[in-house]
């Protein structure tokens, strides 16, 4: 069993120097002692009765109780092992009378090995037994190895070695002991400045200490035998440095720069100032006290300090920047709390005064006076200076001015000068001498920030001025005014009516005499203006739904002129009150109702008088048929609309329903709606379906569709009628039964040429078929000839191409015809024909309106030989394609041969 003991140094000097040896013995209990362990059965150490938390009891030697254990535990809360053995304390412990003591488990986790170490604390002090020369281990029977808490004097004079402390161990009272120091001062910076003496183990410093350098010194002491063998473990040596006052308090700051507004109270901090002691804290030689040494100016005092917190403070109303600007304080610190024989030091605050808005701007005088003309205006008439006191340039000395009275007209403006923080009075509407000689302005003038506090309660009104200015008169011309007039004129007033116009006046003699009036812009040329009166006329018919917009004045500019020849322009505002002339109108015209999906369609009108004129609307079905009132119901939705709505059996087709629709006053009118009642889903489907039913032709193209039809048959009628005239009266000589117009491709005279009696030439030829009918005379032209009938101008009657064959008219139109069908002579041919066929021609040649048309019989010049096109005229005939070539060899026109039937 191994015992260590702990022992206490009594020493002399009271319980307060008692309590702290006792401490000091506590703490240096941290040190480690180390005992072999006879086995795993039980330690004992003896300790203090009360150890504070964190502190070392003492150590086990693990390793020969079990040097494999990887778990360490211990039996008691208060206590914990590290993995070295050494234990500590985890909280407060006070042991009682009796022995305490606690169980240290240690487990081997993977052998699962598990041993124990009984640890027993007491209050007795074992005696070790004395130490064999044969044994290796040293037993201590008494301990003293705990020196007293030593400290020295900073900045100490000497004389020097400094004996400070003899350290001693009791295991010099059987062994020889030998004493040595280590640590800072020592063996490191600073060196040697302590030593002991080897045998004696006197502690001695060799030279003085700055406390503000080094504060203290850690040492460790040691003792050994002569043999090499450690009495007892390293004890720490800590010797302190005692404070001397030897550091005067610094202030941080060499000069301080404080501001402070002019309208700050009593109590209002300016700054802080703070100075630092080198010394130890807590003491009377950092204990530091602030002061004023002195104020620049003297006089008046306006400031303080706190002594302990260096705060300065306003202590006076009398701060005024306008007086003093900037003050100059020397500030003083001292410390030992500001005994005489503490140290001390200064530095300068200087506190600068800003300025605030104090001092209210002061008129010079109290009245000014200033003229203008009357009818200028943009114009300065008068400057009018200010005195302030506060800092210029600045927010708190320029003025701001106001007209507080008599510029209820606006007459007047005041704007501020910067440069010179003068207010400039202006003219900003011109003034008129007959209405005012004078006016009395009162001026107040103010800065731009509010005054300050205290000065607001000394100032309750701003400082005015009285400014009068006279207006001067000028002759001037005629005056429009009001600019706009206003007159009342009912819509549809009769033409001719006269009414009150505009009228301006010469404000010299405030009369109308003599002016003359003109109208400058009339938009719609409505009325006309009296010259001398001014007075209007209605030219014509005001209509007030005309107007855009629609319920806006009529404006009408108007020129008054005095016999000086100068002129005003006035607006003769004319206000058009609305009558009832206008029936409400059915806005829809054609709607598309989907059935079944759509159960029936809205309407709805308009009116475009004024409401008092207009809605409610009364709809009604107008004039209806029985049909239509079966099928269609009407009825109302809101003051402007209707519900036109179908019964279930009606079918699918497009009706006209006449509605009526009357405003309140009973103007009504009637408008048919073309309602298609459609098997759709949407309107667009029904819309799609009408468009692709087919092409619907205009007017003008089923005109001449008619027209041309009626003129085909017409001549169809007259050539039959003629013909069958003829052969009931006679026939054609049998001599004559072959004379034709013939077409000749050869120079050479044809054969059997007979020409009638009307100059016509005819041919006979040895052919089935013949041609006769009246006809121009051609020219030959490359076998080519175009047949013509003239109109008033160069008209294509019928174009048929052919080859050199003869056709007689029928063959042409398409049949064939025995030769002796066209035995008349040209003469009765052309008398029969020619009046009717001129006449149908010119009746074809003019539209309804009985106007020449040029759409219907027009001219086609020859296009070549085999032109595609062929004969387009409106009395054109198609024939078959191989019986028509001869028409195209019939020479240049058909015009030259037609007015020459026509001569004869």
């Amino acid at each position: 069993m191994v015992t260590i003991a702990v022992p206490i140094q009594h020493s002399t000097g009271g319980p307060n120097k008692h309590m702290h040896h006792i401490k000091y013995v506590i703490a240096i209990m941290k040190e480690v002692f180390s005992f072999a362990c006879e086995g795993c059965e039980k330690v004992t150490f003896n300790i203090p009765s009360e150890l504070e938390a964190d502190k070392i009891v003492g150590r086990v030697n693990l390793k020969e109780c079990l040097r494999s254990a990887d778990l360490i535990q211990s039996g008691d809360p208060d206590f914990r092992v590290l993995d070295d053995g050494s234990v500590y304390t985890t909280s407060n412990v006070v042991l009682s009378d009796e022995n305490r003591s606690f169980t240290i488990w240690l487990s081997d986790t993977k052998t699962q090995t598990q041993k124990k170490i009984k640890v027993l604390l007491e209050h007795q002090k074992k005696v070790l037994r004395k130490r064999d020369t044969k044994e290796t281990v040293l037993r201590r029977s008494k301990r003293r190895w705990a020196p007293i808490p030593c400290s020295m004097q900073e900045n100490f004079l000497g004389p020097f070695p400094l004996f400070l402390q003899q350290v001693q161990s009791d295991a010099a009272q059987n062994y020889t002991i030998f004493y040595s120091i280590s640590g800072r001062g020592v063996d490191q910076e600073p060196l040697n400045l302590f030593f002991i003496e080897k045998d004696t183990g006197n502690l001695y410093c060799t030279r003085p200490v700055d406390r503000e350098e080094y504060d203290i010194f850690d040492l460790i002491a040691y003792a050994s035998t002569a043999d090499g063998y450690s009495a007892d473990l390293p004890l720490p040596l800590p010797i302190r440095v005692e404070d001397d006052n030897d550091n005067r308090p610094i202030f941080t700051e060499a000069i301080y720069n404080f501001e402070i507004p002019e309208s700050s109270r009593v109590g209002t901090a300016v700054g802080v100032v703070c100075a630092t002691d080198r010394d130890e804290p807590d003491t009377m030689h950092t204990r530091l006290k602030y002061s004023i040494l002195e104020q620049t100016p003297r006089s008046p005092g306006v400031f303080a300090v706190h002594p302990s917190t260096g705060v300065i403070t306003i202590t006076s109303h009398y701060l005024d920047r306008e007086s003093v600007e900037k003050y100059s304080l020397i500030m003083k610190v001292q410390d030992m709390d500001g005994q005489v024989f503490g140290l001390m030091s200064t530095s300068t605050c200087m506190i600068t005064v800003k300025d605030s808005n104090d001092n209210a701007p002061t008129f010079k005088q109290n009245t000014y006076e200033a003229s203008v003309e009357e009818n200028v205006y943009n114009v300065e008439i008068l400057r009018i200076p200010v005195e302030d006191k506060d800092l210029i340039n600045t927010a708190n000395w320029r003025a701001n001015f106001t007209i507080l009275k008599g510029n209820e007209n606006g007459h007047f403006k005041i704007s501020t000068d910067k440069e010179t923080n003068e207010g400039v009075l202006w003219v900003v509407k011109p003034l008129n001498y007959e209405e005012n000689h004078q006016v009395i302005l009162e001026i107040g003038a103010n800065n731009e920030v509010p005054f300050a506090r205290d000065v607001a309660l000394r100032m309750a009104t701003m400082n005015r001025a009285l400014v009068t200015v006279h207006v001067r008169d000028q002759d001037e011309g005629p005056e429009c005014s009001p600019a706009t007039q206003y007159v009342r004129i009912k819509e549809n007033l009769a033409v001719g009516s006269k009414v009150n116009g505009y009228k301006a006046y010469d404000p010299e003699t405030r009369s109308s005499n003599g002016l003359r009036y003109k109208k400058l812009h009339d938009p719609k040329g409505w009325i006309t203006i009296d010259e001398i009166l001014g007075s209007i006329t209605i030219s014509k018919i005001l209509d007030r739904e005309t107007m855009t917009p629609r319920n806006d004045l009529y404006n009408i500019t108007v020129l008054a002129i005095d016999q000086d020849g100068r002129s005003c322009t006035g607006t003769l505002a004319v206000n058009i009150e609305d009558t009832n002339d206008n029936p409400p109108e059915i806005l829809q015209s054609n709607i598309i109702v989907c059935k079944p999906k759509m159960k029936y369609t809205d309407i709805s009108a308009v009116d475009p008088d004024e409401p008092v004129h207009g809605a409610p609307f009364y709809f009604s079905l107008a004039n209806t048929s029985p049909e239509t009132n079966r099928i269609w119901i009407l009825t109302k939705v809101n003051d402007t609309a209707a519900r036109l709505s179908y019964q279930k059996n009606a079918e699918f087709q497009e009706y006209s329903v006449p509605i009526t629709v009357k405003d309140r006053e009973g103007q009504s009118s009637t408008k048919t709606l073309r309602v298609n009642l459609c098997d759709c889903t949407h309107p667009s489907q029904c819309v799609a379906a009408r468009r692709s039913a087919g092409v619907i032709l205009g007017k003008w193209a089923i005109l001449a569709i008619l027209l041309g039809i009626a003129l085909l048959f017409s001549v169809l009628l007259a050539l039959v009628c003629g013909v069958v005239g003829a052969k009931k009266k006679k026939g054609f000589p049998e001599d004559l039964a072959q004379q034709n117009l013939i077409i000749s491709n050869t120079e050479a005279p044809g054969d059997d040429k007979v020409c009638s009696g009307n100059g016509f030439m005819t041919q006979t030829v040895n052919s089935g078929q013949g041609f006769c009918g009246t006809m121009g005379s051609g020219v030959k032209n490359g076998g080519q000839e175009t047949i013509e009938m003239v109109k008033g101008g160069h008209q294509t009657l019928e174009s048929c191409q052919g080859t050199m064959h003869h056709h007689t008219l029928d063959s042409c139109r398409g049949g064939p015809m025995e030769v002796d069908n066209c035995r008349y002579t040209c003469s009765e041919w052309h008398n029969f024909t020619q009046p009717r066929l001129g006449e149908k021609l010119h009746l074809c040649n003019q539209n309804e309106d009985h106007v020449p048309s040029q759409d219907y019989v027009l001219t086609y010049n020859y296009e070549g030989r085999g032109s595609p096109a062929g004969s387009v005229g409106c009395c054109s005939e198609k024939q078959e394609e191989d019986g028509l070539d001869f028409l195209n060899n019939l020479g240049a026109k058909f015009t030259t041969l037609a007015e020459t039937c026509t001569k004869r």
